[in-house]
């Protein structure tokens, strides 16, 4: 479990301090001020590795620098086997252009599963990614860790110098569905758990091929209309979906037959970091998708405690959770820029999550700050009305003009059964302006 963080001059706050949840934690904030950053250092606190060092074709993942490599720091406390906790500091070497600290292997933190927003993986097994201990010596011998490129997570991942480590969605799903196991059992029962709605089940259909000159079986979901529909065909949100499935299928089962092989217990604890967490789902997905994926994963390890480190820009995410979040478990976090000085510097901060029991109102609050729950028209509109309205009260005359272009503005931009209207008409009528 990821405890704690605590950036000094890293990323875009000066000063970062976050001491997440044990279960759920929220992250939000405008395009640029650093969620996926954040997500990245919380995989690199856990592994000490970056993932665009393990996988050049990524385009995300690369080493963080600080902004003063003397006064730059990366500090986290993180809880391995039995909920010990360890503090771990790191300071950047721009000679070694690397992040130092003390020597040794990196604390147990239990599997780590990384989704990021272009629909790449990362996963860090405690069983399969540990260093060995060579009589006293630690040595990272095995593989650091699976990074996937989006591409990877479909056809395979192969190391150029250990070959292939994952055969991929296609040829696994394809392998398990034929011998009709546990992973394929597995598989079929977390479609149905991430699927939007009881009447619209992600569900398995036979395999097929998709030209005469591709030899390979083909996964399907059985269509709307009854027809199977190739996975290879399927939408950006249905693929987005059924790769988050095939992650937590593939890595539970390869943790479970490398921690058999061991001899040990299978780990007691999984992080699951996700970076906008709604990309390419429909409104209706994105109201089940973050609970379904807390069913999910603590049905897939009865046993072990689960942490998610959520990233998004949806209003309906955040509404979607009224029901779910507990105060004592999950946390909401949020950055912001702030004005500071002469400028303005990025703020962040942990909120509280207050319910505000509509999407509309989600989008008004602090995690998104717009001015108005709609267009940028109509925003500006109500601006406007609203600022005649008050000159008016104030007995200011206003310019004839002015009355009708905003009366025109906001019959461009409003709804023609907006409360807006009987306020507006109200306000005219009552100081006896005539149109």
């Amino acid at each position: 479990m990821l405890k704690e963080m605590h950036l000094r001059k890293v990323g875009p706050c000066d000063t970062l301090d976050a001491v997440f949840k044990p279960r759920l934690n929220l992250l939000t904030g405008d395009n640029g001020l650093g969620k996926s950053f954040l997500l990245d250092i919380a995989w690199w606190a856990m592994t000490r590795r970056w993932p665009h060092d393990l996988n050049k074709a990524l385009v995300s993942g690369y080493v963080a620098r600080p902004a003063s490599a003397k006064e730059g720091s990366i500090e986290f406390v993180v809880a391995g086997k039995a909920r010990k906790s360890v503090h771990y500091k790191s300071t950047y070497s721009p000679q070694d252009e690397a992040w130092i600290g003390k020597a040794g292997r990196p604390h147990n933190p239990g599997l780590v599963l990384y989704a990021m927003a272009d629909g790449g993986f990362a996963v860090w097994d405690p069983a399969r990614n540990y260093w060995k201990k060579v009589g006293n010596v630690d040595v990272q011998e095995r593989v650091p860790a699976y990074v996937f490129g989006p591409r990877d997570v479909w056809d395979g991942l192969v190391d150029p110098d250990r070959g292939q480590l994952c055969n991929g969605l296609l040829s696994d799903w394809a392998g398990w569905q034929k011998e009709n196991g546990a992973a394929f059992q597995l598989l079929t029962r977390i479609l149905e758990r991430l699927s939007p709605s009881s009447k619209d089940i992600l569900q398995p259909g036979p395999l097929t091929r998709i030209s005469l000159d591709d030899v390979r079986d083909i996964p399907t979901l059985q269509g709307a209309s009854g027809k199977p529909v190739p996975v290879l065909h399927a939408s950006s949100g249905v693929r987005r979906i059924i790769a988050l499935a095939y992650l937590l299928v593939w890595s539970w089962q390869e943790h479970q037959k490398a921690s058999e092989l061991l001899e040990e217990e299978t780990t007691p604890q999984i992080v699951f970091l996700i970076d906008e967490i709604e990309a390419h789902l429909h409104p209706r997905w994105q109201r089940t998708i973050v609970s379904s994926l807390l069913a999910v994963t603590e049905e897939l390890a009865k046993d072990a405690q689960v942490q998610l480190l959520v990233a998004t820009h949806s209003p309906l995410v955040m509404a979607s959770l009224e029901p779910h979040f507990d105060a004592a478990r999950d946390g909401w976090f949020d950055l912001d820029v702030i004005p500071r000085g002469q400028g303005t510097e990025v703020q962040f901060s942990e909120r509280n999550f207050t319910r505000q029991g509509d999407v509309s109102l989600w989008l008004i609050s602090e995690a998104f700050d717009l001015g108005a729950p709609s267009s940028l028209e109509a925003e500006v509109a109500l601006a406007e009305a609203s600022m005649i309205i008050g000159q008016l009260s104030d007995g200011e005359a206003v310019d004839q003009a002015r009355i009708v272009n905003a009366e025109t503005l906001l019959g461009k931009a409003l709804s023609d059964t907006d409360a807006f209207w009987s306020r507006w008409r109200y306000a005219l009528n009552h100081y006896g302006v005539v149109q």
